[in-house]
């Protein structure tokens, strides 16, 4: 379990490296992935098992020129270089998000510079839609906001997303 004093640590620790990232390489897109998992604890086997998922979609994906992967008790981190434009990267991203059978729990966020600081690309500025809420389909930001669902609810729909998707995945490996 983490703190939130520990979760806003990261998220800094995690804008200095992004920041870094974007100036080591110029005229690339920056992607960075964490996952989407609801409750305090942020690394276990299921979030790393989605991580593993999201790491292979991403290298198959993007073809990235530099990566870094970070197992953290914060959540899973990877950053990637990618030889794209922000919003080229940010197109493939959602393609990804939306088309992979656990791309709702990936959150792969385009990085771009903005003044001092850095921020994602959001869908609305390309065009998409919001993500939508694992259990009910509506705006996922009104279901965190509210707290409309249960941790443990979210959970078990996540566990049914990855059960459902070890099969397919494992038949796409064979077929690959």
């Amino acid at each position: 379990m983490i703190t939130l004093d520990e979760l806003l640590q990261s998220r800094d620790r995690r804008a200095l490296r992004q920041r870094s990232l974007l100036t080591q390489y110029p005229g690339k897109a920056l992607l960075c992935l964490t996952v989407q998992l609801p409750g305090a604890e942020k690394r276990s086997a299921l979030s790393l098992e989605i991580a593993s998922a999201a790491v292979a979609a991403v290298r198959g994906g993007f073809s990235p020129i530099f990566e870094q992967l970070l197992d953290l008790e914060t959540g899973y981190e990877g950053y990637f270089i990618v030889p794209l434009s922000p919003a080229d990267a940010k197109r493939r991203a959602v393609a990804l998000e939306e088309e992979h059978p656990l791309g709702r729990l990936f959150d792969l966020d385009v990085i771009v510079p903005d003044g001092g600081g850095v921020r994602p690309l959001s869908r609305g500025e390309l065009g998409y839609g919001e993500r939508r809420c694992l259990v009910c389909d509506k705006p996922a930001r009104y279901c965190i906001r509210a707290r409309s669902h249960e941790v443990a609810e979210l959970l078990q729909v996540i566990e049914e997303m990855v059960q459902s998707a070890r099969s397919t995945l494992a038949l796409d490996k064979n077929n690959g």
